[in-house]
């Protein structure tokens, strides 16, 4: 006799249940489902693009351990989701405003019915879908760790910042019960959840780690362009299914959120480099990265609201503010979190309030009675997304911080690595000497031990050529450098002479896997050098003086015969 499932009064075999699942099946367009389906799998190539994005605008010594905590982060993200992220944001039966409950626990009971964002597709393809803005959310937060956070810590972090923060932000303006969302509040991709609440985040999370010293922040600036422009590139791909699939099916709205995202961050990217011209007179490749990031950002909460012209005329306006803005923040958020996504998120809101209309809402056939904005003189919209500005930003702030505050209380858990560890590199601390006793304690703090680049390793065995810089009188009066420097294309030389510093990084980088082993060779053949010291003290001092008048060192001064050996 086959099992028995009640539902209501009445019961029903298994068979019987299958049948009215297939017939539920029926009710959706599989163009839909399919369009949906490649979008979520799109904006899961956004996560690796923020990995290539963040480690090319380190250093080369903690390039690896943003790709690490990118990568990590998102694992921990879908098993949050699957355990009770997506039950904490979009549970049907919750009815408080500001948060599910554990009805779905698990996806319990998630399959089938009707979505929660739109009756054109199954709640189980929503939940996917929902799950990657989720995990690109925490990649872009964890450009907080650049440079000084531990990872460890930074993936308990991350579990419970999901579960308090993020969960309840979506909760507010997607849910069909959330106080945003009753309110009409409009947010069509994520301007409070994704952008708010990943930028401002990242600014409480900065906060609490503190500013790098001032040798790390001297001349900061990427260390790989080419990985910058390949990550941006990547993100701009996926960011067409993150903004083009909140459409929630194959219709003229969805096309209509893709336009205007591509034409948000073309402006975006050209005025930012335009202005970073204004400064520099010369044209910069990571600016235009970093402005079409913030036009992309900007287009996430407004895509799917406002006409084409009104995406241009906002690409100008966030190009602008965010540029202007990450030279004004105090807090040291090295990769200008705070800067392009809050800034660009807070942007959108706004322009949804002044432009949005309700023609170009309904082209989904689903919001046909949604109002629009100014355009439509719904005059109260305006301070309807303000209010919901201030209590994202108010509420990931706190909330980041106090969470921070408190894991760095607890032993093991601090969140940032100590100053000779952040000299090293994230990428190459090893156990950490920080008063750790346990073997399970010093196993937990190893980092990665690999590096982003194969001949940093060789590099740090070697003999360092370059001596210390030796201040002039004229240097006693520089002004400290800004925190992050020129990552945007904005020189931070601090004391050091431009040409100067320039060389300091590259003179020695080895191009090649043939360089790295002949510098070995050279290296195994110095240690049996009876002169090794005077030769070093040789090289030293034509470096000295080579650093003090700017001209480059001769072949012959850097290698002084064809065996490596130095004669007396």
């Amino acid at each position: 006799m086959p099992a028995l499932d009640t539902v209501g009064d009445q019961h029903v075999t298994r068979r019987d249940n299958l049948l009215v699942l297939l017939a539920r099946n029926t009710q959706y367009d599989s163009g839909d489902i399919a369009f949906i389906a490649i979008c979520g799998i799109l904006v899961s190539f956004m996560v690796p693009g923020v990995a290539f994005l963040y480690s090319g605008l380190s250093r080369r010594k903690s390039a690896l351990s943003l790709v690490w905590a990118v990568a990590a982060s998102n694992a921990v993200v879908i098993f949050q989701w699957y355990f009770w992220g997506y039950s904490l944001a979009f549970s049907p039966t919750a009815t408080n405003g500001y948060i599910g409950n554990l009805r779905s626990f698990a996806l319990r009971k998630v399959l089938s019915d009707p979505s929660p964002g739109s009756p054109l597709i199954p709640e189980l393809l929503y939940s996917f879908y929902q799950m990657e803005f989720a995990c690109v959310t925490v990649a872009i937060l964890m450009g907080a760790l650049a440079e000084r956070g531990r990872v460890f810590p930074a993936m308990i972090f991350t579990f419970i910042w999901v579960t308090l923060v993020y969960c309840p932000l979506a909760c507010w303006g997607w849910a069909q019960h959330g106080w945003g969302f009753s309110w009409g509040v409009l947010d069509y991709a994520g301007g409070g959840p994704v952008e708010i609440g990943s930028g401002v985040s990242g600014l409480a999370y900065s906060w609490v780690l503190g500013r790098r010293s001032e040798r790390e922040l001297m001349n900061f600036r990427p260390h790989n362009v080419s990985l910058v422009c390949l990550g941006t590139f990547m993100l701009w791909f996926g960011w067409l299914g993150f903004n083009g699939g909140s459409a929630f099916g194959a219709n003229l709205r969805a096309v209509l959120a893709i336009w205007n995202s591509m034409i948000a961050a073309a402006m975006s990217g050209t005025v930012w480099c335009l202005l970073d011209y204004r400064i520099e007179r010369k044209f910069s490749m990571v600016g235009f990265c970093s402005g079409t990031i913030a036009g992309l950002v900007a287009a996430t909460p407004a895509s799917g609201y406002i006409p084409q012209w009104a995406a241009l005329i906002m690409g100008i306006v966030v190009g602008a503010a965010a540029n202007y803005m990450k030279f004004l923040m105090q807090i040291d958020d090295a990769l200008d979190l705070y800067a392009e996504h809050a800034i660009g998120g807070i942007i959108g809101l706004v322009f949804n309030g002044l432009f949005a209309d309700s023609e170009l809402i309904a082209l989904d056939g689903v919001n046909t009675s949604v109002p629009g904005g100014w355009l439509d003189h719904n005059w109260k919209q305006l301070y309807i997304q303000v209010a919901y500005i201030c209590a994202a930003v108010g509420y990931s702030f706190v909330m980041t911080a106090i969470l921070a505050k408190a894991m760095n209380m607890i032993p093991m858990l601090s969140l940032r690595a100590l100053p000779e560890e952040e000299v090293l590199g994230m990428d190459d601390v090893q156990a950490s000497t920080c008063r750790h006793v346990s073997l399970f304690a010093n196993a937990i703090w190893l980092q990665i031990g690999e590096f982003a680049n194969d001949y940093i390793e060789v590099r740090r065995d070697y003999t360092d050529w370059t001596p210390a810089y030796a201040r002039k009188a004229s240097d006693t009066g520089s002004q400290a450098p800004l925190a992050a420097g020129d990552r945007h294309a904005r020189p931070d030389w601090g004391p050091h002479d431009h040409r100067h510093s320039r060389l300091d990084d590259t003179r020695y980088a080895f191009s090649s896997a043939d360089d790295v082993l002949s510098m070995m060779r050279k290296a195994d053949r110095s240690a049996q050098n009876p002169y090794a010291a005077e030769d070093h003290r040789a090289r030293s001092d034509a470096s000295m003086r080579h650093s003090q008048d700017g001209s480059l060192p001769t072949i012959a001064e850097k290698v002084h015969n064809p065996n490596g050996y130095s004669r007396p």
